[in-house]
């Protein structure tokens, strides 16, 4: 829906900017809003039924109300970038910034969240739940301002269609166009990937610190302080590395073989599970440190390669659907990217749930676990091997799973560089044509 819109959008802005102009305070406030909840745990102890209700009921609501405003800023956001300049290079290297921004920022707050929110209660506050809200709240609206400076630092160069397209004829096209559909299902079947950003730091702050992820940050601990660099740290240096040499990467290699070439980031990732399984509660060793350090870093470069192959490959299907049918659907295929996103984190969600219901990690169970290992009593790695194993699962399996039957739909993927080349040249030319021809209408 928000893509088709976008495509009938036509203003002094263009019609991906405005959007990037306005939006971005609702979001801040609606996420603002998905956080003032209360406290289930505390409700189900209590046998407060009503309450869980409620809170399970406002949850619900807050989220499907933030999903749908910030899909009214996301589909832009990417939306703009083939609008902006039609140099492939160019657009390499603005999607290879903005996804590396994104993670940088999406890293922090994993990494940086459960610290934070543990500093601002401070060590005798038994509400864990105020500290966190308090940090969501300021990272928000932080996050808020810097979404806003995409709509006042941007501008669109490349003509915006004449035509539109329903809603009805919007889901056609997605599916009509064969490259594009190629994408779609590859991203359904890339789902589970997901739950790598998802469980990774849950794992390492129960399996390595026993739930307090200050002790990572305890730099008299220098054991622990490597653990966090190699193993947490592995991941997103792998996501960044690869998003930063995309750019010169593609001048070799067709995007097409890259993307096709992330499914052996699935191999090394389901190893990880193997080498957990091997040495359960051994893998705060050294020696397993840091084979866990490379098959981490390995999977984090695949889990990033593909976040900026697919946006590339979503630019160059939006070119050859307007090189073949004059219809450009920078709206329609962005939203695509959209939708896998979000279909991504539901599953993931699915998934977890399901595997953590089924070895009792949920509510007050997690709570009683907190404060064994608070006390000292218990230790997470050997006390709650069935809770750890669903995490390592979690962390690796079905992403495993995912990169490798996701490259499938792609492997005959119809764009290839050469044809994409000649693809460019001609909608530049058409489009210095229309440019010269609105220049003189004017005068």
């Amino acid at each position: 829906m928000m893509g088709t819109i976008v495509d009938k959008t036509k203003t002094k802005w263009g019609k991906c900017r405005p959007y990037l102009l306005f939006v971005p305070p609702i979001v801040c406030v609606i996420t603002i809003a998905t956080f003032l909840n209360g406290n289930y745990a505390v409700a189900e102890r209590a046998g407060d039924m009503t309450k869980m209700i409620l809170i399970t009921g406002w949850a619900a609501l807050s989220y499907i109300l933030w999903g749908m405003s910030y899909t009214i800023g996301d589909i832009p956001l990417w939306g703009i970038i083939p609008r902006m300049t039609e140099d492939e290079g160019d657009r390499a290297k603005l999607i290879s910034l903005a996804r590396i921004f994104a993670s940088i920022f999406g890293a922090t707050m994993v990494v940086g969240i459960i610290p934070i929110s543990q500093a601002i209660n401070g060590p005798e506050s038994p509400n864990a739940q105020k500290g966190f809200i308090i940090a969501a709240i300021a990272t928000t609206v932080l996050s808020s301002i810097l979404f806003e400076l995409a709509g006042i630092g941007t501008k669109e160069r490349v003509p915006v269609s004449e035509e539109t397209k329903t809603m009805k004829e919007s889901f056609k096209l997605m599916w009509s166009c064969k490259p594009f559909r190629r994408l779609l299902i590859s991203g359904v079947l890339r789902a589970p990937i997901q739950l790598m950003t998802i469980v990774v730091m849950t794992l390492f702050t129960y399996y390595y610190c026993d739930g307090d992820m200050n002790k990572a940050f305890d730099f008299t601990n220098k054991k622990m302080l490597a653990i966090l660099l190699i193993i947490a740290g592995g991941f997103f240096i792998g996501q960044f590395g690869i998003m930063g040499v995309f750019p010169h990467l593609i001048k070799k290699i067709d995007v097409k073989k890259l993307y096709n070439l992330t499914a052996f980031a699935g191999i090394p990732t389901g190893l990880i599970y193997l080498l957990y399984k091997l040495h359960p509660t051994e893998l705060d060793q050294v020696k397993y440190v840091a084979v866990l350090g490379v098959l981490i870093l390995i999977g984090g470069a695949g889990f990033g390669l593909v976040m900026v192959c697919q946006s590339m490959m979503i630019a160059d299907c939006i070119d050859y659907e307007e090189y073949h049918n004059g219809f450009r659907p920078d709206g329609i295929f962005f939203s695509g990217q959209s939708f896998i996103t979000k279909l991504s984190a539901g599953i993931s969600s699915i998934i977890s749930a399901y595997v953590y219901n089924y070895v009792g990690y949920t509510g007050k169970n997690i709570d009683d676990m907190n404060q064994l290992l608070a006390s000292g009593a218990k230790h997470f790695a050997t006390d709650y091997q069935n809770y750890a194993s669903a995490m390592w699962f979690l962390l690796t399996v079905p992403a495993a799973i995912g990169m490798i039957i996701a490259v499938l739909p792609t492997l005959k993927y119809e764009i290839t560089k050469s044809e994409h080349d000649s693809i460019l040249k001609a909608l530049i030319e058409k489009h210095d044509a229309e440019k010269a021809e609105a220049a003189e209408i004017e005068e």
